[in-house]
């Protein structure tokens, strides 16, 4: 295996450089390339001013020279060894510890590397709490679909995945904005960024006026989960359609009455009742009972925190933290639906192809129960089409945080890659493409040594 991963990492140079040359040779190859003039062009100066500008440019990144050699350079500079210039722009040496520069953008006179420090840890935020709740919610719906075939719940939810799957990510994000930061309807979430103006002088933590406060805000909270989640564990079919029902028109009535007198009509008193019983009933009927208790349990926390936030809202300051979980909440939801309503679907074909398989008869014949059927033998020898997604996942997420960070105006490295590729600033471009590169092939390395752990038939050496 050592030997096999080593491979791999040698092999990941040929191809970063063979992806960095097409983008490179794309660039080059567009109307105006990679030249001195179209980056000052449309910026009105005076002719000494421009051609002073276009001089600077040239002696610094080499603009006037032909496009293999700008590439060459370029790689040089990036290449922990390689060729030393003097002031003028001249060889005057070669080092084998001379370091790696990405170089300085363009667009922002700054070091590539600072802006990467800044952008990228932001994406990977956004990416680090999506990942979970795609492989948490697609297995547990994926699974259960598929052990219970053709049931109300395995059409349903296929349906909704499909339905999800089917929304772009774009058109999602703008719903998303257009009512729930909007002024004209439920102005409860920011309409962009990752945090408020005023949350650098906030605490950390979220504070209340007083201990009072604290213990009210808790109790209420605590007490509405702990019933729901009673009421999904412990409660007949009956009782939980009837609470739920309730909660649900509650909170419909209650949702549509905080829109302003202006957006109110008869409409959305009609509704959203609707969509509320469509979202909370069918649940509230299920036999999945881990399904049942998450999500109902998560219906009673949001509840309980409205109702505590309402008496307690006079004194409470909600601090850094849950001012950026708050700014986080759209964006998140929009990096995650598609890609669990994807991956529910796959989940529940590739344990529908294991689930009627020799071995899994053979292990109820020897008496082990369902459970154990399902998670230990079925589920295992599922999990290579879902580590084959994994290599493709976070490429496939950083790319959607393009879309995602362009409409809620998050200061990401996918703002960045838009902003880069529009001012034709090829230090930044070519950075952000071999970065992305290198993840998606370290996320190609993962995938074969998971592939090693999930199968023991599989070997690399």
């Amino acid at each position: 295996m050592t030997d096999y991963i080593l491979r791999r990492l040698l092999l990941m140079i040929p191809t970063l450089l063979g992806i960095t040359i097409v983008v490179f040779a794309v660039m080059a190859a567009a109307p105006g390339g990679i030249s001195a003039a179209s980056l000052v062009d449309g910026q009105n100066l005076d002719p000494e001013a421009k051609r002073e500008i276009e001089a600077y440019y040239n002696r610094i990144y080499g603009l006037d020279s032909p496009p293999a050699v700008q590439y060459l350079r370029w790689l040089n500079t990036v290449s922990p060894i390689g060729f030393t210039f003097d002031n003028k722009a001249e060889i005057n040496g070669f080092s084998f510890s001379k370091g790696s520069d990405l170089g300085k953008s363009f667009r922002y006179g700054r070091p590539v590397a600072d802006l990467l420090s800044e952008r990228v840890p932001i994406t990977l935020l956004l990416n680090t709490i999506s990942i979970p709740i795609i492989y948490i919610v697609a297995i547990a719906i994926g699974v259960y679909a598929a052990t219970r075939r053709g049931s109300q719940f395995d059409v349903i939810s296929g349906g909704v995945m499909l339905a999800l799957w089917s929304i772009p990510t774009m058109l999602a994000g703008v719903l998303l904005i257009g009512f729930f930061s909007n002024v004209q309807y439920w102005h409860w979430f920011p309409t962009g960024g990752l945090s408020s103006s005023e949350s650098a002088a906030l605490p950390f933590m979220p504070h209340w006026g007083s201990l009072t406060d604290v213990g009210l805000f808790f109790l209420i909270s605590a007490t509405c989960t702990s019933l729901f989640v009673w009421l999904a564990a412990r409660g007949t079919a009956t009782l939980r359609v009837a609470i739920f029902t309730l909660a649900a028109i509650g909170c419909a009535i209650a949702m549509a009455q905080a829109l302003p007198e202006s957006s109110q009509s008869l409409g959305w008193f009609l509704l959203l009742p609707i969509v509320f019983l469509c979202l909370i009933v069918p649940i509230a009927l299920s036999n999945y009972t881990i399904l049942r208790i998450s999500y109902l349990g998560l219906f009673g926390l949001i509840i309980g925190f409205a109702i505590a936030m309402h008496f307690t809202q006079q004194s409470f300051i909600r601090g850094f933290l849950l001012d950026r979980l708050w700014h986080l909440i759209l964006p998140v939801i929009c990096l995650s639906y598609g890609g669990f309503a994807a991956l529910t679907k796959l989940t529940r074909t590739a344990v529908l192809e294991n689930l009627m398989s020799d071995y899994a008869r053979t292990a109820r014949a020897k008496g082990l129960a369902e459970n154990d059927v399902i998670w230990q033998h079925v589920f295992r020898n599922s999990l290579l089409p879902l580590i084959t997604v994994v290599a493709s996942l976070l490429p496939g997420l950083l790319a959607g945080s393009v879309i995602v960070e362009s409409i809620f105006s998050i200061e990401g490295m996918g703002k960045l890659a838009i902003e880069a590729v529009q001012t034709r600033d090829r230090e930044l471009v070519l950075s952000i493409t071999l970065l992305s590169g290198l993840l998606t092939l370290i996320g190609y390395l993962i995938s074969d040594i998971l592939y090693a752990v999930a199968d023991p038939r599989i070997s690399y050496d």
